[in-house]
């Protein structure tokens, strides 16, 4: 199924201006690619880094015209909204101690925000921006990209729909090797990547970089946020003062129970972002690295296991894949479902229409609130070495 066009509804491309992503970095081209690929944005504006010259020329080298590739952000949000055909959408994908202040920027604006994980470095600045965008009423996707997987939505919605029953059991974990050893910075052979330092990463780098994302698929596959958490949080590899791993306990706000491990030390680990969910009468097993496929262990009977764009899929499944099966689809295509389903929002509310629910997928403000009461909860956890509540009132 082709994901929705926000051209025949508006009669042209939303016009996006994005902050960050620039020379060397990897999210920013993917977000760049997710905001095309369905052809619902057209690219207008950019800030591609923190030196001016270099994000004039960056943004240039992309094919932004010279008089849009901006120096600094608020250049861009001045530059813009003198423009009749100024940017409409803001995407964010700067350190994360940057979030909260150009996410208020946009918000003062009323452009329509997607912005990157963690919503920010502190449970306080998330809970203002859920409070900012309410009374905005503008479209916020955060992007937890992973939950966009055609056969992650079909977990999600196999356990709502009850083919697993009542859920009693869920097991996350996102194990990757990237930081099995000291990095440049920490070694003190170059500058310290921002991620190392709290100020710009927040209270803890793993929970913040993948915990964050293993939090998010555990709610939203199992349609539950979390009560409480008893965790261990720290660094595993000798001599490195940010938390490389984490691992968890937890309870669901219906009693079920939970064990999260997530870890950037895992020596020779590629990805690892897996989930079992297991119910009453079955379960659902996900694996990233094998994204097109569902495992379905059913009681009493054979296990199935679902193929992406297969027969017996669910409408949320369908919906979020773009080729038939037998050719795989994966982390891009994944990433751009989270744009369409937000411009098809944005689009609705322009033309003050209510968006189809099937749209409503996409993390929001309020999501990127709760997992910041998680990762502050973990670390409470752990400090104390007790359990920690995880409810949040948003």
């Amino acid at each position: 199924m082709t994901m929705r066009s926000a051209i025949p509804a508006l009669g042209r491309r939303l016009r996006l201006g994005v902050i960050g992503g620039g020379p060397g970095s990897f999210i920013g081209e993917v977000h760049r690619t997710a905001a095309r690929l369905d052809d619902n944005f057209e690219v207008v504006a950019s800030v591609l880094s923190s030196d001016p010259e270099r994000s004039r020329a960056a943004g240039q080298a992309i094919g932004i015209a010279a008089d849009r590739a901006y120096a600094t952000a608020e250049a861009m949000f001045d530059g813009e909204a003198r423009r009749s055909d100024g940017m409409e959408v803001v995407a964010i994908m700067t350190p994360n101690d940057s979030h909260h202040a150009l996410c208020c920027a946009a918000i003062e604006r009323n452009l329509d925000i997607i912005c990157d994980k963690p919503l920010t470095t502190n449970l306080g600045d998330a809970r203002d921006l859920v409070e900012r965008v309410r009374r905005a009423g503008i479209v916020f996707c955060h992007t937890f990209n992973y939950t966009a997987f055609p056969m992650v939505r079909q977990a999600r919605a196999m356990v709502r729909d009850g083919d697993v029953g009542e859920i009693r059991m869920v097991q996350v974990e996102y194990v990757q090797g990237h930081n099995a050893t000291l990095n440049a910075g920490e070694r003190g052979e170059a500058a310290a990547a921002w991620r190392m330092r709290p100020e710009k990463a927040g209270g803890s780098l793993i929970l913040g970089d993948i915990g964050s994302h293993a939090h998010h698929m555990a709610c939203f596959v199992s349609s539950q946020q979390f009560d409480r958490v008893c965790a261990d949080v720290g660094a595993v590899v000798p001599g490195r003062n940010a938390d490389d791993y984490a691992g968890l306990l937890f309870r669901l706000e219906n009693g079920a129970r939970g064990v999260m491990w997530v870890t950037q030390a895992g020596a020779g680990a590629v990805h690892g972002l897996h989930f079992r969910v297991f119910g009453a009468k079955g379960g659902v097993e996900w694996f990233e690295e094998e994204p097109n496929q569902l495992h379905h262990p059913r009681l009493g009977q054979p296990a199935l296991v679902f193929e992406r764009h297969g027969p017996g899929l669910k409408p949320d499944a369908m919906r979020a894949s773009r080729i038939s099966i037998g050719h795989p689809e994966g982390f891009q295509e994944a990433f751009a479902v989270l744009y369409a389903e937000a411009a098809e929002a944005i689009v609705a509310h322009r033309l003050g229409k209510k968006p189809d629910p099937a749209a409503l997928n996409f993390a929001t403000v309020e999501d990127g609130a709760r997992t910041m009461k998680f990762i502050d909860a973990a670390l409470e956890s752990s400090r104390t070495g007790k359990w920690a509540d995880c409810r949040l009132d948003v």
